[in-house]
């Protein structure tokens, strides 16, 4: 058989991206290495399948066929070794998430959902972190499963990468700050800031921008969901350190201005926790690897990141 599931995979990523260049960061692999598979794949079969003087890259008729073929098969394997896996374990899998990223949502529930195509028996729960030590909790087996940005170096704790991403400073669009395009540590001093419920210690722009500098940051108030985060931003009760790609609605940077921290920027690391015994378990592989999928194609201001 000359075509393989990584084949099929590839090109089924190309067509969706319209770009080799997107196609690799969804796949995790080079440049170099989608177009090396996709040259051994036309060479093998003896026909051209992508539009390569085309933008975005098209298919041929030949490299449509295969697509097609993919959308059948593609879900088709994975939910076959869902079941295989099933069958293969002696009791009901199940993953207790607990969640230290307050604006995952938007792409986690997706990434969720479609864990539960391949996986419908599997128990899935959420929990937030800010009430409890998730680390702990995750080693005593209370949860199994911890996402989040705050690395806690434990034998028994394995890290997997996720994405990058950019921390922004926001601002309502009429303050003082709103003229520019970046920001120093010392230009935020006595600047009330509005935050998520977690201590001052765990969040990036206390501990890597702002006090480094020898700034203490004055906090305002305090909110779970970052809507209402933005709304008391917008209110002009103080500015707030988010992701970039949380304000990726255009209704949500309505009234407000984002500044960089930092001429370079100030650039953050997602992570997923979990048990290093259970690091091979599938259905623990198969939520990492659809939840960095729907990420990478539901945010624009990420980039993927290998096992830490």
């Amino acid at each position: 058989m000359l075509v393989e599931l990584r084949h099929l995979e590839t090109l089924k990523a190309i067509h969706e991206t319209g770009s080799l260049t997107r196609a690799a960061k969804r796949r995790a692999l080079t440049l170099s290495a989608i177009s090396h598979q996709i040259r051994e794949l036309e060479n093998l079969l003896g026909v051209v399948l992508l539009e390569r003087r085309q933008k975005p890259l098209t298919l041929t008729a030949a490299g449509a066929r295969l697509v097609a073929c993919a959308d059948i098969f593609l879900p088709e394997v994975a939910r076959a070794e869902a079941d295989l896996s099933r069958l293969s374990e002696n009791r009901g899998a199940r993953l207790h998430l607990a969640l230290e990223c307050h604006s995952c949502f938007d792409w986690l529930l997706p990434a969720i959902d479609a864990l539960r195509e391949t996986w419908p028996e599997l128990d899935i729960d959420l929990r937030l972190g800010p009430r409890f030590d998730p680390i702990p909790a995750l080693v005593a087996g209370e949860v199994d499963a911890v996402l989040g940005t705050d690395r806690v170096e434990h034998a028994e704790v394995q890290y997997e990468g996720l994405f990058r991403y950019e921390i922004v400073l926001v601002v309502p669009k009429n303050h003082a700050l709103a003229q520019r395009s970046s920001v120093d540590a010392e230009a935020l001093r006595n600047q009330p800031f509005v935050t998520y419920p977690v201590e001052l210690e765990r969040l990036d722009v206390v501990t890597r921008f702002l006090r480094p500098a020898g700034v203490e940051p004055v906090r305002a108030r305090t909110a779970e969901l970052t809507s209402v985060l933005v709304q008391l931003v917008k209110s002009g009760r103080g500015v707030a350190a988010l992701p970039r790609w949380a304000l990726a609605d255009s209704d949500v940077l309505r009234d407000l201005h984002t500044l960089r921290l930092g001429e370079s920027g100030l650039f953050g690391e997602l992570f997923l926790a979990i048990r290093r015994a259970e690091r091979a378990a599938a259905h623990q592989s198969a939520f990492l690897a659809i939840a960095r999928k729907t990420a990478f194609e539901l945010l624009s201001e990420i980039s993927p990141l290998s096992a830490a």
